[in-house]
């Protein structure tokens, strides 16, 4: 190896080698830094990218589970307010038909208790009618059932059953021209009502079901979605703490390889002192 020539500077060679490694080493910890990412991109590190971007994929998906189900629950809770309110009619009618099933009452008060009955009778169509939210109703026997996305792949669904609670269906059996106007139609009022409020409850007892279900898988996709995003970060995410101890090593060493680099670029310069 020649030490003394002006051709060739072997140790300028290598002082400028390991100067630009340490600008590199720099530059990557200042972008790690701005970016707060030790794989910001394919380069950096390209497995660990593509598995963090598959991550990324099914944690932005779950976006779309949780308002699928978020849609789906608020039709429930629609469904379970208007049927609560069937219920609560239901109540005040069977209250009605008790009241006019008494023998001696006079006419005109049957009569009365007789409106009050169908104003309540007429009521349910009403609360049923207008339990709607998103297009979809739950009550008037419109659609038989609503689904909700489940996971982030759409191959799995919460499927709910419509409870139909219109006048004279499988539930409210009530029907839509019942009246209380005579004792004795009345008196079987009475167990027409009762029956219905039976069955009311038990439809209310599967939307409750239902409605709990949609709320605990809401919960569940919301840890899910948490708990990737946390391993995305355990992925890509930069220790900063270390980052900055490293970025001021690296500034230090990189003021000591520019004064390696003038040092060496000087030796040749000695070599004049030779023909003085």
């Amino acid at each position: 190896m020649l030490s003394n020539s002006v051709n060739t500077n072997v140790g300028a060679m290598v002082a400028l080698q390991n100067l630009n490694a340490t600008n590199q080493s720099l530059s990557q910890t200042q972008n790690r830094i701005s970016t707060g990412l030790k794989v910001g991109s394919a380069k950096d590190n390209g497995a660990t990218w593509a598995i963090a971007q598959g991550q990324r994929a099914q944690s932005t998906s779950l976006n779309a589970v949780k308002d699928s189900l978020a849609r789906g629950s608020s039709t429930i809770d629609v469904a379970l307010a208007a049927g609560e309110s069937v219920s609560d009619l239901l109540s005040q009618m069977k209250e009605k038909a008790l009241a006019a099933s008494e023998a001696t009452l006079d006419s005109s008060s049957r009569d009365a208790l007789n409106e009050d009955f169908k104003a309540l009778r007429d009521q349910i169509s009403k609360a049923v009618e207008n339990a709607e939210f998103n297009g979809t109703n739950l009550l008037d026997g419109s659609t038989t059932s609503v689904g909700a996305l489940a996971n982030a792949n759409g191959t799995s669904t919460l499927t709910v059953m419509a409870e139909d609670l219109t006048l004279g269906g499988s539930v409210v059996t009530v029907a839509s021209t019942d009246s209380i106007g005579t004792a004795t139609a009345a008196s079987a009022m009475m167990t027409t009502v009762q029956d219905s409020i039976d069955a009311v409850s038990a439809s209310l007892a599967r939307l409750g079901t239902a409605s709990k279900s949609y709320a605990m898988h809401q919960s569940f996709v919301s840890k899910l979605q948490d708990a990737i995003d946390a391993g995305v970060g355990n992925l890509v995410d930069a220790d900063l703490a270390k980052e900055s101890a490293k970025f001021q090593a690296l500034q230090t060493k990189q003021q000591l390889g520019v004064q390696a680099l003038s040092i060496a670029n000087q030796t040749p310069q000695s070599i004049l002192s030779l023909f003085r």
